[in-house]
């Protein structure tokens, strides 16, 4: 474990790369709430979808929701699983946090190495608690914690 050998060093491009588990767990969490909603799109054609003819210039939102929960993807899709990720993980364009193909957002990886080091910091130094234990998630958007998820943050060694 990064977190137990690294005690007063700073992390390397190696240990990052390392942290496959880590990363699983990132992209997990990034799944069932993802930080970009969707994009919009024009239609380029007129075209049918689920029996609706959607006019060529309409213009058209894509949740991401939509396909991050999608079952054919994701089985039991509401369930935290890191391993959903592991070996050749989803196939393409069924996970898109960062888009997909030409599109996809430069700031991919970067994103990656500071979520991370964040982790890493975060496991390394502090504990949680949270203060409403059984808080309910409410779906706006995107689902989220109906008083904001308050914690309080002690550093290891202290109550």
């Amino acid at each position: 474990m990064i977190a137990k050998s690294k005690q007063d060093e700073l992390l390397t491009w190696e240990d990052v790369e390392k942290m496959k588990y880590s990363w699983n767990v990132a992209r997990e969490s990034i799944r069932l709430a993802p930080p970009g909603q969707g994009a919009f799109r024009e239609a380029l054609t007129d075209f049918k979808y689920a029996g609706f003819t959607i006019p060529k210039g309409w213009k058209i939102f894509w949740n991401v929701n939509t396909t991050h929960n999608n079952p054919k993807y994701f089985p039991d899709p509401e369930k935290f699983d890191p391993s959903r990720f592991e070996g050749a993980g989803p196939v393409p364009y069924a996970f898109v946090p960062f888009g997909g193909g030409p599109r996809m957002c430069p700031g991919k990886e970067y994103a990656r190495l500071e979520i991370l080091v964040f982790m890493h910091n975060f496991v390394k130094n502090f504990r949680l608690k949270t203060l409403i234990p059984n808080e309910k998630i409410i779906y706006r958007s995107t689902p989220v914690p109906e008083k904001g998820l308050p914690v309080h943050l002690y550093p290891h060694g202290k109550k």
